[in-house]
């Protein structure tokens, strides 16, 4: 009987631990972030700080933020849902379920949950409390696991479920040494290297029952549908390690620069987009073999059948996340393209590292048009590295009401964006 009072409080607070209280996550400033760098008239408050390494995002059609934490830096993984009551653009009340780390979220509809884990997608429901209910269906299991996780989501028009599985290698190389051929056929692509599709009425699926909608993708981490045309667009990291594994054939400078970062569209099924054996040159403007297969930084064989990026991005910026803007709320320069993350380089040297914004990529025609434009800067604060940054971009959602939201797992803030007016503060 001695250990009846000390497991009834262990319990007890187990039990709180799910229940809605106040934010410790809640913002202590009042107005714009002067440290996010914005087009005139926009505004960052920041929304939420400390909620831990947040990954993706999403916001029900009251305003509840939801977002994925992982399980690193001593901070227990899960779901952390966010309220503002208050209307003051700060989040003050909030609720976490789970502990096990969450990478991607997707909204099946406002009652509907979906979350990723390392190797699992988990299907949560809402009903009248601000979190979910803890009770989940586990919707796919099996799932090969990537670190960090990167197993993004997103919903398809008719509901299936896109599922974004990176590739384990960087050439397809039976062992990760310098001058190793890749194998060929690449055994990955079974199972890895793409976007499958999987149904949301069906529980305990595992890969087999999964489509592949989408090979030869390095790890499409940023992944949405366009609501405008119901495709499925990714943006896909491109491969490293070309110095390292190949120093005689590509310089430092080259490692640095050259595979770019790949904007797609998925319009047919099973799309090819190269991976392990082409890659897209920044510098060529082409996919060009990857050394792995005998390629010399020019040749195209093998890589010309292969569909074409819609627009890239520098070599190692890290997409994370993109976001089609359908609100009103922003000017309508805003309105017709996407919004897209990025984590930050790491891997850039000897040129210093890039990336660490939020970019915008306008659209005309349903195709990407002009020059990307530098949304939203200054999340590194004064060291722009993945140890001396103070924040790192991850996540993008957008309320009813059209602000943006923007996650961030270095330093744990989530902001809100939105539009003031030119002219205003």
């Amino acid at each position: 009987m001695k250990h009846t009072l000390p497991f009834f409080l262990i319990l007890l607070v187990a039990l709180a631990d799910g229940c809605d209280r106040r934010s410790r996550a809640v913002s202590a400033t009042g107005g714009c972030d002067e440290s996010i760098k914005l087009p005139e008239g926009f505004c960052a408050t920041v929304f939420a700080e400390s909620a831990g390494p947040v990954r993706h995002l999403a916001v029900r059609k009251n305003g509840d933020v939801i977002a994925g934490v992982l399980d690193q830096r001593r901070t227990r993984g899960g779901l952390v849902v966010l309220r503002d009551t208050n209307h003051d653009g700060h989040a003050d009340l909030e609720a976490r379920v789970g502990e096990e780390g969450v990478h991607g979220v997707a909204l099946g509809s406002d009652s509907s949950l979906y979350v990723s884990t390392a190797t699992s997608v988990l299907h949560y429901r809402f009903g009248a409390d601000l979190a979910p209910n803890p009770r989940y269906d586990t919707l796919i299991t099996g799932l090969p696991q990537r670190r960090p996780q990167s197993h993004s989501l997103a919903i398809d028009p008719r509901n299936n479920l896109i599922v974004n599985i990176g590739a384990a290698s960087e050439g397809c190389q039976p062992t990760p040494t310098p001058n190793t051929p890749g194998r060929d056929p690449c055994p990955e692509l079974d199972s890895t290297g793409g976007l499958w599709s999987f149904r949301t009425d069906q529980t305990m699926q595992g890969l087999r029952n999964g489509v592949r909608i989408a090979t030869g993708l390095h790890n499409a981490v940023a992944l949405t549908v366009n609501p405008r045309d119901t495709s499925v667009y990714a943006v896909s990291h491109g491969r490293d390690m070309l110095h390292e594994f190949w120093p005689a054939l590509y310089s430092d400078l080259d490692g640095a620069t050259a595979a770019a970062e790949e904007m797609i569209r998925v319009a047919s099924m099973r799309a090819d987009y190269g991976w392990p054996y082409c890659y897209y040159s920044y510098f060529a403007n082409q996919r060009v073999v990857a050394p792995e297969y005998g390629g010399d930084k020019h040749q195209t064989t093998r890589c010309g059948r292969q569909i074409q990026p819609l627009t890239v991005f520098p070599a190692h910026w890290a997409p994370m996340a993109m976001l089609f803007y359908t609100g009103t709320a922003f000017p309508p320069a805003y309105r017709t393209g996407v919004f897209v993350a990025f984590h930050g380089s790491a891997l850039r040297a000897p040129l210093p590292q890039e990336g660490y914004v939020v970019a915008y990529v306008a659209f005309k025609d349903g195709l990407p048009a002009g020059e990307t434009q530098i949304f939203a800067n200054g999340f590194a604060g004064g060291m722009m590295s993945p140890e001396g940054a103070e924040h790192r971009p991850t996540g993008l959602a957008q309320d009813a009401a059209g602000a943006l939201y923007v996650s961030d797992d270095k330093g744990g803030r989530i902001w809100k964006i939105t539009w003031r007016g030119a002219g205003k503060d």
